[in-house]
């Protein structure tokens, strides 16, 4: 009677030759579902981020005619001849706006570059 060889091995070494290693910009180029999802997952933080600039806009200008609605004393009220909700509009909130904007740039390249780094990682 002979002993039958049994070869011994640790388990992931069978299952790292299972499949070639694909890189993800090879997967985004040839549109698999890998590839979908890395470019989905980008459009959904981008779409996020601008989501957000969008309702924060939205909400300044609500404020303020709010605020011109709750208080209408305050839409006669002039400094060097100019309606001061004027003054605010000019003033005030382009420049906040302007400031928001130049963030949510900020904010969209660093999810870029997030994706930009994800992808030449792996």
């Amino acid at each position: 009677m002979t002993a039958e060889r049994v070869r011994i091995a640790h388990p992931r070494t069978d299952a790292a030759r299972g499949a070639p290693h694909r890189s993800p910009s090879r997967e985004i180029q040839e549109q698999t579902e890998v590839g979908r999802w890395y470019v989905a997952s980008l459009i959904r933080s981008q779409r996020r981020l601008a989501l957000l600039v969008t309702a924060g806009g939205i909400g300044v200008l609500m404020v303020i005619a709010l605020l011109s609605a709750v208080l209408p004393a305050w839409t006669g009220w002039r400094v060097f001849g100019i309606s001061v909700p004027w003054l605010v509009l000019g003033f005030v909130v382009y420049p906040v706006m302007i400031a928001v904007a130049a963030l949510a740039v900020r904010h969209a390249e660093r999810n870029e570059k997030a994706f930009i780094d994800l992808v030449r990682r792996r």
